[in-house]
């Protein structure tokens, strides 16, 4: 099992940068897909940034150029940095981690990013 603990939400300005830090325990994370979720009031879920076991990332197209994700299998964190952020990048932000070929799929409780216009 993988235990997941997000750090590094907040409130910040529109334009401004956050770096959003995934803490794992528990199982090795190598063979995992990591990502980064997010919801915002009264929206469904949305997926907006993962990064594969082989170093292959993945954006939503909102966030393209904006975002990046990192992951650092020996520290054991998935880093999400945001820059050029928009009131619309305002949600809970939830790290999560995937391997189908067990059906192991574990969450976080989130974090909140919230920037003001």
């Amino acid at each position: 099992q993988l235990q997941l603990v997000e750090s590094g939400g907040g409130l910040v300005q529109s334009g401004g940068s956050l770096r959003l830090s995934c803490a794992a325990s528990g199982d090795s994370m190598d063979f995992y897909t990591m990502g980064w979720y997010r919801q915002a009031p009264g929206n469904t879920l949305e997926m907006v940034a993962s990064i594969a076991s082989s170093l292959a990332t993945d954006y939503d197209y909102s966030v393209k150029g904006r975002f990046t994700i990192l992951r650092d299998n020996a520290k054991k964190t998935v880093d999400l940095q945001m820059n050029s952020l928009k009131p619309e990048d305002t949600g809970v932000y939830y790290c999560n981690a995937k391997r189908l070929s067990i059906e192991a799929d574990y969450w976080g409780r989130g974090t909140q990013v919230t920037v003001s216009s």
